[in-house]
């Protein structure tokens, strides 16, 4: 198709070499016929969008200026176990270990991307993990993976994705009940790995053997240990609270925290060496749900209930460095229970063997490192601990001053590492971060703190439901009951309310993430649900009704906030008996359980092969329409599952430079300073999987007179091309199908007398629940 523009050099922009596009879009042509270009609404290659994606106030946008709203998923949970992990040699064989192969050997990837194409889950958030890359040792980096990693992301182009590399951990390392850092980073500081679990350092039972926890839930408890408080510590404010731990680095004594530190960011710059000029990767994440360890640790006593969860063996931290040290000691035992979610049964005497898990040729030469540095001692003629600087973490034991992990550990290094990724990867890569997990973004995080082209990436999970495993039609607001909210405004009944409840939460992260970063994109990094909840009844029946629904009201709430996600989690090693095969977790809705993909798939790996779609679970709830690429600016989008209508509304930008009056909304996004708009296409991807066999009906609020657009089956987009690009006029599309879809399940539930009826058990259930939220409520 001819264009309208100069076709002189100036009207193009270049790629690559022999590759041009036009720095308009075609579409701009006012006898543009829509989906003319080889473009779908959800591929994000350079030549789609015609360059590389980009930030702008709170949006992501391609070149032309128009809005890109990013969805796809986490890839993948199974990378935090190395694949030639045995449980027999666990954890003495760590510097053997292998991911190669993780997420998925290299032979199935391009199945594993044609399918999340298909889905529409083409923004992927790629895990990698600090033992992966340099489990042998310091500085030996393992080159095979290296290739590995680089020839799957060399593919996403190829199937439109394109992703940002997050370095993972939780819980510190693998080797303290979690996963993330090589078991070296411990032993460094003095642990010694095979006493870990025997002091009470760590819980290492979901891990050693992956997928298997004797009580479910409980890896969180293992933040507040001995070994990854102690290293989330040094590793953040080693020079400040353990300035005596030296340790050798090529004949030179530096701290602890000088040594992790400067290990972690050499490891990221060979990470960045090797990727970061794939076309593939847009961005980077410094790390998954950083903790503070024990900075910040008001008593060293107790831990806070109300923050910190207490299941099973939950010493204090004075308890904990007993333990460590070879004191057999009492410690607080916790169950489940009503009305609480947990406890106190009994106290257990640990450690009665007395082994101590500090190694003698340890840089503490097998003393505590916290007794080393005075901040408790054993009093031998009472025989028990006594804490000699209670509030040791809370300041800087030299000079007096308050610590705030944010401002003194936290803002100095993101900076450090923005500095060295730009400098090694370029200016344009988008850098993810976030803040501790379930904390709303920090009012002292302002623009001094924050790196160019950010992009404040939290994460968030129906805490209730997580714990519990169960989801009913009675949900909860746990966010909002440890705010202060009232009772009665904490509790919704039905889909409906669910979706409501979960639209709350979310936009009061996002609208936080604005009032402290101002305009700044906000996207939800991980979020997900248990698919084996409820007692695992769908892996017996089949009916998979109640992940459903909770997976839509998940979904509906993120996307009435108008914000992008990456879902937790894309994982083909999923199986009904050992889920994601890590501490008992099982949230992909993807399971290869009794599926080669290599031999069951048919036919292509295009678009419209349904056969990519085995394997997949609550795909109705997950596979869903949403706006790709916008011509404006997003203000609202609402999809209906049960019968697959959305509505989407969206504005011409306006010829203002600010936008002084408007605050942080979510819908009402500041409609100046935006980048000039030079298309008119607006692409939205809809699933073959809805629009297959069905007619589309769609109206325009503006009339139809208005619009052109054409439906596209074999790319899954509706393209839609506006004729009035005057500053601030609003579009609306509402987009029907007929036959209508059908849904298995009401929307409305039923009377609660009814439901009782009906479903006994599951309204004794929702009234447990409710009568928690009460007593915490009341008492909390």
């Amino acid at each position: 198709m001819s264009l309208n523009a100069s076709s002189s050099e100036s009207s193009f922009i270049v790629l690559d070499k022999d590759v041009k596009i036009s720095s308009v879009h075609p579409s701009q042509d006012p006898q543009y016929i829509p989906g003319t270009t080889a473009s779908y609404a959800h591929e994000w290659t350079k030549q789609s969008l015609g360059g590389g994606l980009k930030t702008q106030g709170r949006h992501f946008v391609d070149h032309w200026g128009r809005v890109c709203m990013l969805r796809g998923a986490n890839v993948s949970g199974c990378s935090k176990t190395p694949v030639n992990h045995d449980p027999s040699t666990f954890p003495e064989s760590h510097r053997t270990v292998t991911f190669v192969g993780r997420p998925f050997p290299l032979a199935e990837a391009p199945v594993h991307f044609a399918r999340l194409r298909r889905w529409g889950l083409t923004f992927i958030r790629f895990m990698v993990t600090w033992e992966a890359l340099e489990h042998s040792g310091p500085g030996q980096y393992d080159n095979e993976y290296i290739e590995y990693i680089r020839s799957v992301l060399t593919l996403l182009p190829e199937f439109g994705l394109t992703a940002f590399v997050s370095m993972h951990q939780d819980v510190w390392s693998r080797y303290s009940g979690g996963s993330g850092a090589p078991a070296w980073t411990l032993e460094l500081v003095g642990f010694n790995l095979s006493a870990l679990e025997e002091t009470g350092a760590a819980y290492l039972g979901g891990v050693k053997v992956p997928g298997v926890e004797a009580d479910r839930g409980r890896w969180p408890t293992g933040y507040q240990k001995l070994a990854a408080s102690t290293m989330a510590t040094c590793f953040w404010g080693g020079e400040v609270f353990t300035p005596k731990l030296m340790v050798d680095r090529n004949g030179e004594k530096v701290n602890v925290q000088t040594y992790l530190q400067d290990a972690y960011m050499d490891c990221f710059d060979y990470l960045l060496k090797n990727l970061a000029d794939l076309e593939g990767i847009m961005g980077f994440e410094i790390m998954n749900e950083p903790h503070r360890g024990y900075i910040n640790l008001p008593s060293l006593h107790e831990f806070d209930y109300n923050t910190d969860l207490h299941l099973n063996d939950i010493p204090s931290a004075l308890q904990s460095f007993a333990l460590g040290a070879g004191y057999p000691t009492e410690i607080p035992h916790y169950i489940r229970s009503f009305p609480f979610p947990t406890r106190l049964s009994h106290h257990v005497l640990r450690n009665q063997d007395g082994k101590k898990v500090w190694k003698k040729d340890g840089p503490s030469g097998g003393a505590c490192v916290w007794e080393m540095h005075g901040v408790w001692g054993w009093d031998k003629l009472k025989k028990r601990p006594v804490v000699l600087k209670e509030s040791y973490f809370t300041k800087h034991p030299l000079l007096g001053k308050k610590v705030d992990w944010y401002q003194d550990c936290w803002y100095p290094f993101i900076k450090r590492w923005a500095d060295r990724v730009h400098s090694i990867a370029g200016k344009d890569k988008i850098l993810f971060l976030e803040p501790i997990p379930n904390e709303f973004c920090p009012p002292s995080w302002k623009l001094e703190h924050q790196p160019n082209n950010m992009v404040f990436a939290p994460h968030w999970y129906d805490l209730n439901a997580l714990f519990a495993k169960e989801f009913g039609n009675l949900s909860v607001n746990v966010q909002g009951l440890s705010r202060g909210m009232l009772l009665h405004k904490a509790l919704y009944w039905g889909q409906k309310s669910a979706r409501k409840n979960y639209q709350l939460q979310l936009g009061n992260i996002v609208e936080e993430g604005y009032k402290s970063l101002g305009e700044r994109p906000v996207l939800l990094g991980e979020c997900g649900i248990p698919i084996d909840m409820n007692s695992k009844e769908a892996f017996k029946s089949g009916d998979f009704t109640w992940q459903e629904k909770m997976m839509d009201a998940l979904i509906a709430g993120l996307e009435r906030n108008l914000i992008g996600f990456t879902l937790w989690n894309y994982n083909p090693e999923n199986s009904d008996s050992h889920g994601d095969y890590w501490n008992g977790e099982n949230f992909s809705w993807f399971s290869q359980q009794q599926l080669d993909v290599m031999s069951k798939l048919k036919g292509s790996l295009g678009q419209l092969n349904s056969s990519l779609d085995e394997g997949g679970r609550i795909l109705p709830a997950v596979v869903r329409p949403y706006p790709a690429k916008v011509a404006g600016i997003p203000l609202e989008f609402q999809y209906e599952m049960t019968n697959g209508e959305f509505v989407f509304v969206w504005s011409n930008p306006m010829d203002i430079t600010a936008d002084s009056k408007i605050g942080p909304k979510i819908h009402r996004p500041p409609m100046g300073n935006h980048p000039p708009l030079l298309a008119r296409e607006t692409e939205i991807y809809i699933p073959a999987t809805i629009a297959e066999h069905r007619k589309l009906l769609i109206e325009f609020g503006s009339g139809a007179d208005k619009y052109d657009w054409t439906y596209d089956l074999d790319r899954q987009t509706l393209f839609v091309v506006q004729r009035d690009t005057s500053p601030g006029t609003k579009h609306s599309i509402k987009v029907r199908f007929d036959p209508p879809l059908e849904s298995s399940w009401e929307l409305e539930p039923p009377s609660l007398a009814l439901s009782l009826l009906r479903s006994f058990p599951r309204f004794w259930l929702s009234l447990l629940v409710l009568l928690v939220a009460l007593a915490w409520y009341i008492l909390g």
